[in-house]
């Protein structure tokens, strides 16, 4: 199935090697290109995507804005954000508006088609990078938040645990199955009950306590 994608940059070299990256995947369709957050909500609007890539900084109304304007009118759109090194405050605001991924611009460009195609099919993506800054500005201390991360892992199953651990590398329902043996909509099972006793909002949040309780390789 066709991934139909909007993607927002208000650089139009960026927007330029985006669009090429995105290209070299035959089931990717970027469909329409934003330069500024509003003009990728209306978009989204218009076409309802499967995936809204946003940069983080935008004129006019910038990604994190975009991002929960989009989770309010397109909620069947799953939301991956662009940002640079060092935007750890940007990286969490964006996990509580909702995006599913994020990435770095400075990383590899195969992150990129794997970060749509994770998210397409329902599950979070978190560039390593971006997953270590996201632990650190989210956490008090590494041992506190570990400490409460393995506290609230304690009430999971050991199924569910194993589930929690490959959605946290990314996987999507159905490459978790694969991995475990099981039919698809046991997998999705799991995850409801995941996020639930987990009070996590999205699959991206439950990743993230997988990582901080150890679960995933940080490396």
């Amino acid at each position: 199935m066709t991934i139909r994608l909007v993607f927002a940059d208000d650089e139009t070299m960026i927007r330029a090697g985006i669009a090429a990256i995105l290209a070299s995947d035959p089931d990717i369709e970027v469909i329409a290109e934003a330069g500024d957050g509003h003009e990728a909500v209306e978009l989204v609007r218009r076409h309802r995507p499967d995936v809204a890539l946003l940069d983080v900084r935008m004129p006019k109304l910038d990604g994190l804005a975009a991002a929960a304007e989009i989770r309010r009118v397109a909620p069947e759109t799953g939301v991956v954000m662009l940002t640079t090194f060092g935007e750890d405050a940007y990286v969490a605001r964006a996990l509580a508006a909702g995006a599913n991924g994020f990435l770095l611009k400075s990383g590899d460009p195969r992150e990129l088609v794997s970060a749509v195609r994770a998210v397409a099919d329902g599950a979070a993506y978190l560039s390593p990078t971006v997953a270590r800054q996201v632990i650190k500005q989210l956490s008090g201390t590494p041992f506190s938040r570990g400490e409460q991360a393995r506290a609230q892992l304690a009430q999971l199953s050991d199924r569910e645990r194993e589930v929690l651990a490959l959605l946290g590398q990314g996987m999507s329902n159905a490459e978790i199955a694969r991995s475990l043996h099981l039919v698809e909509g046991t997998v999705k099972s799991h995850v409801s009950a995941i996020l639930a006793r987990l009070d996590a909002k999205n699959r991206v949040q439950a990743a993230i306590l997988a990582y901080e309780a150890g679960l995933v390789d940080r490396s």
